[in-house]
């Protein structure tokens, strides 16, 4: 394990030796990954949003139990629970809280009353100005090239201009898997990294064999952005089932749509009360149809079936573009040496041209 070579706000911030965060990946971001992100020196997230509270505790004992390292929590901002959620990680002393849409100021302002970083996740400049007003620690910005949900910005373009307008430390990701691009991200000014296809192909994430194979298959023109599986842009691996939702019309959806809906009520213990207060605060804060809220319920089951039950004909693999430039399958230590060591190096070679 190596020492730390590389000083940044985000490392200050939250007490990690390496500026690269492993991203709260549903169904992937579990407290193996999470733990060994942590041990290697980065900071791991742990993915709640697939998991009831009950769950969600649990996994946070499992990761102290395994790593005394700082690591955080990705939880949803909509959630009808995510107060509760909050004083869990509270309770166990959690040390960042990531979101992926903004927290209210009051969710913040109680966050850091008990000295927890607050890191939301934003898709444009005017969202991170926002978070940043009412109180955020930093943010994380994903350009277009990232998996799972995306805009339709590059890196190269939203890091900039994200960079301009605010003062806190800003994480860039989308597109990110070798050190050459954290050297990047860091010449802009970004104070680390976040990598979420990179850390599904690690040895100490639980993907099934089978599936973590099916990604290294893939090329890069191998990942599509679609609508047609929860109704917002959504980057995942080209499958067979991929293409079919793609050309299948909305009416044939309406059943495995409703069946999946009913299949995410029950695992995530959800009344329909709850269901109801959850789809009313998606609709309001995210602006989606009534359509959209129907599919949003497919997501989770779909990514599951694919993730955790390894059947790509059932369900989505969520995939950044990056996929088609990963050929391994690291330790999250080995991942992570590899990474700083070569941004250390290509930093110095680039303050070499300096006359």
């Amino acid at each position: 394990m190596i020492d730390q070579l590389l000083k940044t706000p985000l490392t200050e911030l939250t007490g990690v030796r390496h500026p690269v965060v492993q991203t709260g990946m549903g169904w992937v971001a579990g407290p193996s990954l999470v733990s060994g992100t942590a041990n290697a020196g980065g900071l791991g997230i742990l993915a709640s949003a697939t998991m009831t509270i009950q769950e969600l505790e649990q996994a946070i004992i499992e990761v102290k139990e395994r790593t005394d390292k700082p690591f955080g929590v990705n939880l949803r901002a909509d959630a009808a629970d995510a107060p509760a959620r909050c004083e869990l990680l509270i309770e166990y002393g959690v040390k960042v809280a990531s979101f992926a849409l903004a927290p209210k100021p009051e969710l913040i302002a109680k966050l850091k009353e008990h000295d927890i970083v607050v890191i939301p996740s934003v898709g444009l400049p005017k969202h991170a100005v926002k978070v940043a007003s009412w109180g955020a620690d930093a943010v994380m910005i994903q350009g277009g090239e990232g998996g799972g949900h995306t805009g339709s910005v590059p890196t190269t373009l939203l890091l900039p201009t994200v960079l301009d307008a605010v003062d806190i430390p800003v994480i860039a990701a989308g597109g990110f898997f070798d050190g050459r691009g954290l050297a990047a991200a860091l010449s802009y000014g970004a104070a680390g990294v976040g990598m979420g296809t990179r850390f599904l192909l690690t040895a100490d994430s639980r993907v099934p064999e089978a599936v973590k194979q099916r990604y290294l298959a893939a090329t890069l023109d191998d990942t599509v952005v679609t609508k047609k599986v929860d109704g917002m842009p959504h980057r995942m691996l080209r499958t067979e089932l991929v293409e079919q939702v793609e050309a299948g019309s909305g009416l044939r959806r309406i059943i495995p749509t409703a069946k999946r809906t009913l299949e995410f009520k029950k695992m995530a213990g959800m009344s329909w009360k709850q269901l109801a207060i959850d789809g009313r605060s998606m609709r309001k804060e995210q602006g989606r149809t009534l359509g959209q809220l129907a599919l949003a319920a497919n997501t989770p089951m779909m990514l599951k079936a694919g993730l955790v039950e390894g059947d790509p004909t059932a369900g989505v693999l969520a995939s950044g573009q990056v996929v088609g430039v990963i050929n391994d399958l690291p330790t999250c230590e080995e991942l992570i040496d590899r990474v700083v060591t070569e941004a250390a190096a290509s930093l110095k070679r680039g303050s070499s041209y300096l006359i």
